[in-house]
């Protein structure tokens, strides 16, 4: 019995995503390159970077927004909360907003006018981009910043930890709004004061270990 040949499988374009077309190196010896790199990672520092979107932002102090996957409904509510005043504030947030809050707080501030640097733990190398990235994009509100290669193009555990320790890096102060007792996202608030960097968490009873270790709690936006 002769064999069908077998068709190629069809993917469907999705309308809610387009395809990253363009994006900018920028190399050590850049003016643009960030100097907390060196500062902080030194020989570990990314050999290039690559971007997408205004560069200019780079330049601003920024504010790192952390949650652990797993939040307290209490803390959802005041970490809604907070995502709103950073918008009228026109605060600029930097983070990977991998988790679902995270997620939840991206959505919101791309809603606002101020500037916003995400970061995805791969390469942005075909990377399809979520069509509310579009607006702010032509704005110039956005920065998609990553430090990986071309061939790093699918998230992983190490990718988003190394992402994570980036996005620290970069930013001015870091708010966490939720960290696991022992998880990966206390691990990096313990190198955040290790760095000497403001941390700031919510006021509340539901993260004593985050104000046991130094994090300073806060009821608004904190001041960079």
């Amino acid at each position: 019995m002769a064999s069908r040949k077998r068709s190629p499988p069809r993917f469907h374009s999705n309308p809610d995503m387009s395809v990253v077309s363009s994006t900018v190196l920028i190399r050590q010896d850049s003016p643009r390159y960030p100097s907390s790199l060196f500062k902080q990672l030194e020989d570990s520092a990314p050999a290039e970077l690559s971007a997408l979107g205004n560069l200019d932002i780079l330049q601003q102090k920024t504010l790192a927004l952390f949650c652990s996957v797993k939040c307290p409904g209490d803390l959802i509510l005041k970490t809604y909360d907070l995502a709103q005043q950073l918008r009228e504030a026109e605060v600029t947030v930097i983070g990977g907003f991998h988790s679902p809050m995270e997620r939840e707080c991206l959505t919101i501030l791309l809603r606002g006018n101020q500037h916003l640097i995400v970061c995805p733990a791969r390469s942005l190398k075909d990377m399809r981009l979520p069509s509310a990235y579009k607006k702010p994009l032509d704005q110039g509100r956005l920065l998609l910043l990553s430090p990986f290669l071309e061939k790093e193009r699918r998230h992983t555990v190490e990718l988003a930890s190394r992402r994570n320790q980036f996005v620290v890096t970069l930013a001015t102060a870091v708010f966490v709004s939720y960290a696991e007792p022992a998880g990966k996202t206390e691990a990096l608030c313990h190198q955040v004061l290790q760095w000497g960097k403001p941390l700031y968490t919510h006021r509340s009873a539901l993260n004593p270990n985050l104000i046991s270790m130094g994090a300073v709690p806060l009821d608004s936006v904190p001041d960079l």
